[in-house]
């Protein structure tokens, strides 16, 4: 009833009430004597108790400052019309940011890394016969480990403990890759002494879906009369190109790539030779004049 909050709120009031007189009696004495402050030799984070004029005396605390503190507000939602903060930007400085580390060797990377590279059938014989312009750069130049095996007919290569780089086993299955495919070993040699070289095979049949006598001619115009068609290619964009059957591997870096690329698919699609060369032609120009 109306009585008995009456009375609770009379009650509280007097509550609080008391407990200002206590807080005001007991700090008024902790002002005429910091001594007589029981709470000071317990805690020193309340500036209440501090008597300026005795400088010998310790600030003493009390439990009411602790209880009295205020507390961090709660954090207040954004709103449409509020400023934007922004973070102060770091400094940019000198120093890379990306760390530089030396090139790990096969021997420090703790394992030996072997690769295996498959030989078709009909490059089984001209493998024999290059096989010491093959093996030589391998073992000479990577330090790496080469044997072929007849039963698989394999080639397969291992790290050696002087091997001097961990990637130098990828590299040696790219070039006896790229021999395998029906480069030369002239031309797949750059693929060691190169970084930026690539090997890109794609079949007749991605481009345009033909049958019978339509895929023969369009075979026959990539390679063209004697192989005119595919050395204007190779001159003009730079890089090697095998066909082997309805496939078509081309080796150089990216960029010459995807022009050698585009005008074997022109020729497939069944584009005229003329406005293929033409337009290789204004290529290679704008290749020339960049490099």
């Amino acid at each position: 009833c109306w009585c008995w909050e009456a009375q609770l709120r009379t009650a509280v009031g007097d509550i609080g009430r008391w407990t200002r007189l206590r807080n005001r009696d007991h700090h008024r004495a902790a002002a005429a004597n910091p001594l007589s402050c029981n709470y000071s030799r317990q805690r020193a984070d309340c500036l209440r108790c501090l008597n300026k004029s005795i400088g010998s005396v310790q600030p003493g605390a009390c439990d009411f400052m602790s209880t009295k503190r205020k507390t961090p507000d709660a954090p207040r939602a954004i709103k449409a019309g509020d400023p934007v903060r922004r973070e102060p930007r770091a400094e940019k400085t000198d120093e890379a940011a990306v760390p530089e580390f030396a090139a790990l060797d096969a021997a420090a990377e703790g394992r030996v890394e072997y690769r295996k590279v498959r030989v078709p059938a009909h490059r089984y014989t001209p493998l024999r016969k290059a096989w010491p312009q093959i093996v030589t750069p391998l073992v000479e130049q990577l330090k790496l480990q080469v044997r072929f095996n007849p039963r698989s007919r394999c080639v397969e290569l291992r790290s050696a403990p002087t091997t001097p780089d961990a990637g130098a086993v990828q590299k040696g299955a790219d070039f006896v890759a790229a021999f395998a495919l029906g480069f030369e070993v002239a031309d797949a040699l750059a693929l060691l002494r190169l970084e930026d070289l690539f090997v890109d095979s794609f079949e007749v049949k991605d481009v345009k879906i033909l049958r019978g006598d339509h895929l023969s001619r369009a075979v026959g115009r990539i390679a063209g009369a004697d192989g005119k068609t595919r050395h204007a290619i190779e001159n003009a964009t730079r890089t090697r190109v095998v066909v082997a059957g309805t496939h078509v591997h081309v080796l150089g870096s990216a960029q010459n790539i995807k022009v050698a690329r585009d005008a074997i698919c022109d020729l497939i699609i069944g584009a005229p030779p003329g406005k293929v060369y033409n337009r290789m032609r204004t290529v290679a120009k704008r290749l020339h004049s960049r490099l």
